[in-house]
């Protein structure tokens, strides 16, 4: 549904979207217009006490504003819960109902400050407990109208001026072909709506350095956000219901898919090497990967035991043996990586703790268990990691050997390259093979580090011919499909579950706007009623709900058009936007290039019930997959902890583990019976 016009302007907030809060507001309205009732019964209107007249007066108008309030709001809520997303007809009265509502603010706030006055002035000798009443009643009524004022600067739009819609009537080829004049209002509103989010970026980013690289990182990502959110006209509430249609349709799907067949060799592995040698590797991979993250992974994953044992650590001088760069200036991240990996001061080569945008800590040591060089690549854990992963248009990384098109995520690609010209550029590699010649190179990452690791091995991978690399939940939007190919001799990518970052690229995120606009516009109930089943659904699960879905009372022949309801959500018609009929066809991503992830895929996913009590027991399953399969976001309420490096670390590691245990999906350290 289109945000609410009202005051000569456009607002986050849709006219259906006013069920709950206005139903929480009505509840303490009622509670407290009976608290007044009560109080003023119980004296009978007559008060022995200073002030006795203004209090009356101030007791039976409270009683009077707060009734029209409660109706007011009683009008609000059973209006706003008529209709449906798309169907705002039933609602046309929200309008005037929120300014009536808006109006009864004045007597509230004159009424608030008349009860300041008495109890500052004519409250002596009153019952303390009417005194503490009449405060409590004015102190709700600032409260109220406080977070009533924080309410509208959060539903605020900056770019909230009411955008022209095209004439009802008017053919649709018509109707797309713009004028000149509204051709330069999409431009100046572009414009606006990349300055805007510059604007917010820069405050959500106040702490960081406003120097140039940090200037052009806002500027690549407002234009990046703007351009994604410009072609819609949906509030958040539609894209909370939106992901809760999806999250039942794409459970109803799973459950009437037919099981899938493990596959227990990749195609392109070499000879002799299965998946359970790999898995091995991967675990072994994995607890370095990780250990990147420093003292707060660390931490995270030994709540009872890390704090004791790092804190002999920390604080404390040592001869140095390895050199350290930036950023622990207290040894604790040192500290940390040396009790998650098991190594020894000496076994490091270099470790960089230095970060800023597009330049992220790694560390390079000597696996003498595995007989490699390892380098490990920490995934994202700052502000600046994050602008690092938004910086996601496409650069171009030529590399020798590779036919077809070379491109990369831009923030990854520099990242990488920072750390190639440290390890090269520094003699880093150089150091650590002159100690032991005869080792190989291995890269590891997680997350951006995974991404950063993927692309560092490409960039080194004709000077070193022999090394590899285990990428750990890497991002899905990294590499072109000739850089993805060619990664597949040297990269092995490990993806558990239904993790997100796997499957997030621009083209997946346009492709889930449009599945969003189809599932809202399709759907035939009140968006209150979406959200409570879809809460209900994601904490006690269920069947999923029998919504109608596009197929619905509709003729084939039909799904050529695009939906009314759909299109009725859409400011102007982008190249993101597609009708019904073209769900399986990969236009809708002609708009930006495809990116993909790196190496052979392995996924792990739990072997059994999606859903499970806190106390059975966990079982794993591995098995080779392909890009193709991670080209859609799954909704789940499994897409961010998945994503966590310890639930990796603990997957793997059950995996090749033989004992049972029982796993709560809070739990942090514990491993689990498995099969591959």
């Amino acid at each position: 549904m289109p945000g609410i016009v009202m005051f000569g302007r456009r607002w986050g907030i849709a006219s259906d979207d006013l069920v709950f809060p206005g139903s929480f507001e009505l509840f303490v309205r009622v509670l407290w217009w009976i608290g007044t009732m009560i109080l003023f019964t119980y004296h009978k209107g007559h008060f022995d006490c200073n002030g006795r007249g203004v209090l009356h007066s101030y007791l039976v108008g409270l009683l009077v504003v707060l009734a029209f309030i409660i109706l007011s709001l009683c009008a609000i809520v059973y209006v706003s819960a008529q209709g449906t997303i798309t169907n705002p007809g039933p609602r046309r009265s929200i309008p005037v109902l929120v300014y009536l509502r808006a109006l009864l603010y004045i007597p509230e706030l004159v009424w608030a400050c008349l009860g300041a006055v008495w109890v500052s002035d004519d409250s002596q000798g009153c019952d303390p407990a009417t005194v503490g009443a009449v405060i409590a009643a004015v102190v709700a009524s600032w409260i109220i109208l406080l977070f009533t004022g924080l309410g509208v600067v959060f539903v605020f739009d900056p770019l909230g001026n009411p955008r022209p819609q095209p004439a009802a009537m008017e053919p649709l080829g018509v109707r797309d072909l713009e004028s000149n004049e509204s051709t330069q209002f999409l431009s100046t509103a572009r414009t606006l709506a990349v300055k805007v989010w510059e604007s917010r970026l820069r405050l959500l980013c106040c702490c960081l350095p406003q120097d140039e690289s940090h200037r052009a990182a806002f500027s690549s990502i407002a234009q990046l956000f703007s351009g994604f959110f410009s072609d819609t006209d949906l509030v958040p509430s539609d894209i909370a219901a939106g992901l809760a249609l999806l999250h039942q349709e794409q459970d109803k799907m799973e459950q009437s898919r037919d099981p899938e067949v493990t596959v227990d060799h990749s195609p392109s592995s070499p000879i002799g090497e299965d998946l359970e040698t790999e898995l091995e590797k991967a675990a072994h991979c994995m607890k370095f990967a990780a250990a990147a993250y420093g003292w707060p992974m660390y931490v995270y994953s030994n709540l009872l035991t890390a704090p004791c044992k790092l804190s002999g650590d920390c604080c404390r001088s040592r001869a140095a043996e390895y050199d350290i760069v930036g950023g622990d200036h207290l040894g604790c991240h040192f500290s940390s990586i040396l009790h998650s990996t098991g190594l020894q001061y000496r076994d490091f080569i270099y470790v960089s703790f230095h970060n800023q945008i597009y330049e992220i800590p790694f560390f390079v040591a000597l696996d003498h268990k595995r007989e490699a060089v390892l380098v490990a690549v920490r995934g994202t854990l700052s502000l600046k990691d994050v602008l690092t992963d938004l910086s996601a248009e496409c650069e171009n990384l030529p590399i020798e050997g590779v036919s077809g098109a070379c491109y990369a995520h831009k923030g990854i690609s520099q990242a990488a390259g920072y750390i190639y010209k440290k390890l090269v550029n520094d003699g880093i590699l150089n150091q650590a093979f002159s100690i032991a010649p005869e080792y190989k190179l291995v890269i590891t990452g997680h997350s951006l580090g995974a991404g950063t690791a993927s692309l560092l091995a490409i960039l080194l991978r004709n000077s070193f011919p022999t090394l590899q690399c285990y990428s750990f939940s890497p991002p899905g939007g990294l590499l072109s499909k000739a850089l993805a190919d060619y990664s597949k001799d040297f990269v092995v990518s490990v993806v558990l579950g239904k993790d997100l970052v796997p499957r997030l690229s621009i083209p997946n995120m346009e492709d889930l706007k449009r599945k969003i606009l189809k599932i809202v516009s399709n759907c035939n109930k009140p968006k209150y009623r979406i959200l409570l089943q879809g809460c209900w659904y994601e904490l006690f699960g269920g069947d999923p709900d029998d919504f109608p879905t596009e197929m619905d009372n509709r003729r084939e022949e039909e799904l050529s058009q695009p939906l009314l309801g759909e299109e009725s959500l859409m400011i102007r018609h982008s190249s993101s936007y597609q009708s019904l009929a073209s769900d399986d066809s990969p236009a809708h991503t002609a708009a930006h290039l495809p990116l993909f992830l790196p190496g052979r895929i392995l996924h792990i996913t739990e072997d059994g019930p999606s859903r499970r009590s806190c106390f059975s027991q966990v079982r794993y399953r591995a098995d080779w997959s392909n890009e193709m399969a991670f080209r859609s976001i799954l909704i789940s309420p499994r897409m961010l902890a998945d994503h966590m490096p310890d639930a990796v670390l603990r997957a793997l590691s059950s995996l090749t583990s033989e004992r049972p245990f029982l796993l709560c999906p809070s739990s942090l350290s514990n491993s689990q019976q498995n099969t591959v």
